[in-house]
């Protein structure tokens, strides 16, 4: 039976403004699809108060951007890009194509096939998330992905040179200072000076998101993205002052970020609640991670960790941390989650930015259902069948016959009695013009 130490607050972490936020979404997509550069140079002033003629960097201003970053800061964007890249390729290694002869003459075969174009929005704002480029680029790149559209806010013309050394170094084929909804939606509609992609992926603010949401289905995205959600299992040896910074480490993402403690001790939670407040006193992202925390923060105690396990997958967080005696044992326990972080050697934050693990992960519970962004995304598995012998194809069509007429589907059926009819070397009697009278 569990017992809560700290309920959150709110429960919901729907944006408050959602209808306008809608509205607004609606309103910018429309202007572009009908106005093209204009519409996305008039969006650009309103909303970053800067609309550049092109948004298109030159390779100069590439350049230019790459010398001004620190050359530590370059080194460091390299190794976690190689991390990422390293990952990305064990994922794309363990899908093969393949093909069978399931039966005398009949080859059946599957193959995955890169999309040909991809958009990438590296968010800025608050946070100019670096790891966004080496998560969605690289991984597209390793995909086999020909053409990568990058887009990222340069707010009063301001360029952001650790974001853009991290796009260009990641493999992006073309790099636009555009932000928000109209980056989204020029790089899926086009425009005269961007020619539209196949799928928009990366995170943004709740603006882009609905950019995203709008535009699903006329290009495919990685993910409906919440807001940021973590989960700590732990067991009463955890460490505290782990299980609080790890939880403050998520809660900063935003004020309506959950963070989520599941505890078998109670004193442990108290513990955990108490080492937050201190560690709150002198976090220089307080003012966001104080409000996730108290809004929406929770402590569980619950009666075991079987029970522990059940709370989790109910809850399906986005990130699952577990502090436990034996971490690995979730691996068989636990089904609903977007990235499993096992033991305290292990953080969030690794997966976040650099350990190799992509960090587009589900939110919202949609880890019952599906996993986060991976190399697999930007592939199509598609399948192919040849039947190259006349005796197959009759048998298949006799077969065929009789299961479309069930539906019937006399059209289908007769491309089955066609098949039949051509390995007896005869026409079918429906085929058989009558004569006139």
């Amino acid at each position: 039976m569990s017992e809560y130490l700290k309920r959150a607050e709110r429960h919901d972490v729907v944006d408050d403004r959602a209808d306008t936020v809608r509205q607004t979404v609606t309103d910018v997509i429309a202007d572009v699809r009908i106005g093209g550069d204009a519409a996305v140079r008039r969006y650009s002033e309103m909303f970053d108060q800067w609309a550049p003629e092109t948004s298109r960097l030159t390779p100069e201003q590439i350049e230019s951007a790459i010398a001004r970053v620190p050359a530590q800061t370059i080194a460091d964007i390299r190794t976690a890009q190689h991390n990422v890249r390293r990952f990305a390729e064990l994922q794309r290694d363990s899908l093969t194509g393949f093909e069978a002869e399931v039966m005398p003459g009949v080859f059946l075969g599957q193959k995955n096939i890169p999309v040909d174009a991809v958009g990438a929005y590296v968010p800025g704002g608050r946070y100019p998330l670096l790891a966004s480029a080496h998560m969605t680029i690289v991984t597209a790149k390793v995909a086999g992905v020909q053409r990568i559209v990058a887009a990222t806010p340069a707010p009063h013309g301001v360029i952001p040179d650790a974001s853009i050394a991290a796009i260009h170094l990641a493999g992006a084929d073309e790099i636009h200072l555009l932000g928000g909804v109209q980056a989204i939606a020029a790089m899926a509609l086009g425009t005269e000076s961007i020619d539209p992609v196949d799928v928009i992926v990366g995170p943004g603010n709740a603006y882009v998101a609905e950019a995203k949401r709008q535009l699903y289905g006329e290009v495919g995205i990685d993910l409906f993205a919440g807001p940021t959600e973590v989960l700590v299992i732990a067991d009463a040896n955890a460490d505290s002052f782990l299980t609080a910074v790890d939880l403050l480490s998520q809660a900063e993402h935003g004020p309506d970020s959950p963070a989520v403690l599941v505890t078998t001790s109670a004193a442990f939670g108290r513990e955990v609640i108490a080492e937050i407040e201190r560690q709150l006193a002198n976090l220089p992202t307080a003012a966001v991670a104080g409000p996730a925390w108290h809004e929406h923060g929770e402590v569980i105690v619950v009666s075991s960790l079987d029970e522990a396990y059940e709370v989790s997958d109910e809850y399906a967080s986005e990130h699952v941390q577990v502090f436990t005696e034996q971490p690995r044992e979730a691996l068989d326990r636990l089904t609903n989650y977007g990235a499993l972080f096992l033991g305290q050697h292990t953080c969030v934050s690794f997966g976040d930015k650099i350990i190799g693990t992509n960090h587009v992960l589900p939110t919202r519970r949609a880890a019952r259902y599906t996993g986060g962004l991976w190399v697999g995304k930007f592939l199509k598995t598609v399948t192919y069948q040849e039947v190259t012998d006349a005796s197959a194809a009759r048998e298949l069509g006799l077969l065929l016959g009789r299961a479309a007429r069930a539906e019937n589907f006399e059209g289908h059926a007769r491309s089955g009695d066609a098949r039949v009819s051509a390995a007896d070397g005869e026409r079918p009697a429906w085929a058989v013009s009558p004569q006139p009278a």
